[in-house]
């Protein structure tokens, strides 16, 4: 079945990967996903993250990071911009989450790149997701 939000969908997996406290997950890759995940691990809210090739589109398998109480490092994911309802905002008014202690995932014409990584070049975009 054709999944309509894939970005949707990336943040899923990992939510139910987090709660089912597995220490993997394998999600069909896409560039979008991939820098995603590149932005996760450079953030170090995952481990790391590596591309399986299955003849298909491929597969990125996210290895997900735990405290060491075994609780998860990412609190939350939340999808802000939607097929339906797409998200767009100026350089001056680009969201804090949380207080700067999370980060928002936004896709400007610089490419997909953190909410502190836009203030700094000073460019707005889509806001994807906030991840706590």
């Amino acid at each position: 079945m054709p999944v309509t939000d894939p970005i949707s969908d990336y943040l899923t997996r990992i939510r139910n990967a987090l709660a089912a406290n597995h220490r993997w997950v394998d999600i069909p890759a896409s560039n979008m996903k991939k820098r995603i995940s590149l932005i996760l691990k450079h953030e170090k809210y995952i481990k790391d993250f590596i591309l399986i090739k299955d003849g298909k589109q491929g597969l990125i398998r996210v290895y997900l990071r735990y405290d060491k109480n075994g609780l998860p490092i990412i609190e939350g994911l939340k999808r802000i911009s939607r097929p339906g309802r797409r998200r767009y905002v100026q350089a001056t008014e680009i969201p804090r989450v949380l207080g700067g202690l999370g980060i928002a995932i936004m896709s400007t014409p610089i490419g997909v790149i953190t909410d502190k990584v836009a203030r700094k070049n000073n460019v707005g975009g889509e806001v994807l997701c906030h991840i706590w």
